[in-house]
């Protein structure tokens, strides 16, 4: 007799229960590109969960790009927007938003090219 392994046994990642504002992008269909500011609900290093008001097929191919808060006063740090890849591998739908569980392309962990940071150069009021 087979036992049954629930989902929290077979997830490879602890998922934190956060959320995070992030702006969604994909193609649906041909030549229709959107763009959503969403909420993840909980992430982890090879995933997140995202409520969105757009239905969003299985397996589509999204960007996700997660907003850095504006710094004016601390000038001298760098502005960084993070963006992700990732597939729906999940969708649930509920009255007035969609919940779509995404897989990056490649885990957070253990990997420099998932993640790209933009900078800003800053020039000396001196």
């Amino acid at each position: 007799m087979k036992a049954r392994i629930s989902a929290g046994e077979r997830r490879r990642w602890p998922r934190l229960p956060l959320a995070i504002p992030v702006f969604v992008r994909s193609e649906i269909g041909q030549d229709k590109e959107f763009l959503e500011f969403a909420t993840a609900l909980n992430v982890s290093a090879g995933g997140m969960l995202v409520a969105v008001r757009r239905a969003i097929p299985f397996l589509t191919e999204i960007s996700l790009e997660i907003p850095s808060s504006p710094l004016g006063a601390l000038a001298s740090l760098p502005r960084a927007a993070r963006t992700l890849l990732a597939k729906v591998v999940r969708t649930e739908h509920a009255a007035t938003y969609n919940l779509i569980g995404l897989k990056f392309s490649r885990p957070l962990v253990g990997t420099r090219t998932v993640v790209k940071t933009r900078r800003r150069k800053f020039a000396s009021a001196v």
